[in-house]
């Protein structure tokens, strides 16, 4: 089976670019990714992160649906602790009744920023599991319409005949057992975790209890991909990317340094064990030597699609997708679909 490709964008709000700026380019890139082929395009929860402007995901999925016309929409995730199980039902039953059949929930239990944040956007967040699961029961009443109190029932509005596809975001082997338990689809975030192994998906694929919404487990993996025309200009945004993670490690999220301004900056040699750590999450080159990697992962996690995210400027972010779409000939399968 031809392998399927998806994209995860975070709002980057580069320099010289305005927060608005960026979600404009977010835009941009999902009308990029419909007219390509891409499968589905998914955009992240932070908060208190500055160099990030992504920090409502229900709300500019409805912008992005509106401005495309085939590819799934959906949350990279939506952090469940963060919100009220009803009121996250509510928005994507929303979306649900106005996009129907292209909308997806991508859920995780991670803050998405710092603990304080968290608190503040949910005072009653105990960041337990036992809570979580708890959030996670409710959403599926709330999605069943089988919620109720002694006061009668309780429904998310607006009512609508079909419930966006519920996945489980994991960087571990925990929230794959959840995922599994739920009946839901699992997005493995190697691009947070490098050191995820295959084992999360087969024991994922080993306790899953089939639902409604997925009769079979259905699993996909996300990672960063940087590619580019030459192995010189991939080895500049991969140096940017380490300085960036070396940054956001000291818990810098305020600025994106660009090429230009670290051209000559020398890592440390505790900066480059670090980078070395960081390897596993990133995959870059041309597409001559992308396109092999990435095939190569999928099968050694045994899963048909992957989720590439791209930590770069604007314009390279765009010309990665570009030459990805171009080397899995994504535009001839779109072309081919029905619709």
């Amino acid at each position: 089976m031809s392998l399927k490709l998806s994209i995860l964008d975070q709002s980057l709000v580069n320099k010289g670019v305005s927060a608005g700026e960026a979600l404009q380019q977010t835009v941009e890139m999902a009308k990029l990714a419909d007219h390509l082929g891409y499968t589905r395009f998914w955009v992240s929860e932070h908060h208190n992160m500055t160099a990030i402007a992504g920090s409502a995901p229900e709300i500019l999925m409805v912008k992005l649906a509106d401005a495309t016309q085939h590819i799934r929409v959906g949350s990279g995730g939506i952090m469940l602790p963060n919100h009220s199980a009803l009121k996250v039902a509510e928005n994507f039953r929303m979306l649900e009744a106005l996009f129907p059949g292209r909308i997806d929930l991508g859920i995780g239990r991670a803050p998405g920023g710092d603990r304080v944040t968290a608190y503040l956007l949910n005072p009653s967040n105990n960041f337990s599991e036992e809570s979580y699961r708890q959030q996670l029961d409710y959403l599926q009443l709330f999605f069943s319409d089988t919620a109720s109190t002694e006061n009668g029932r309780i429904l998310a509005i607006p009512q609508a005949a079909t419930t966006p596809e519920q996945w489980m975001l994991s960087s571990s082997g925990g929230s794959s057992k959840i995922a599994a338990e739920y009946g839901m689809g699992l997005a493995v975030a190697k691009f947070i975790n490098g050191d995820v192994q295959p084992e999360v998906v087969q024991e994922y694929q080993q306790h899953f209890k089939p639902s409604a919404q997925f009769p079979e487990p259905h699993a996909i993996l996300s990672i960063i991909v940087l590619c580019a025309e030459t192995p010189q200009k991939a080895l500049e945004m991969r140096k940017v990317l380490d300085y960036r993670f070396i940054q956001m490690e000291r818990g810098n999220f305020t600025s994106l340094s660009t090429y230009d301004e670290i051209r000559n900056y020398e890592f440390s040699d505790m900066e480059l064990i670090r980078i070395r750590a960081n390897a596993s999450r990133v995959i870059s080159g041309t597409p001559e030597t992308v396109k092999p990697q990435l095939e190569k992962l999928a099968s050694d996690f045994g899963v048909n699609e992957i989720v590439v995210t791209t930590m770069a400027d604007y314009p390279e972010r765009k010309r990665s997708f570009e030459l990805l779409a171009e080397a899995f000939a994504l535009n001839k399968r779109l072309v081919a679909a029905p619709h």
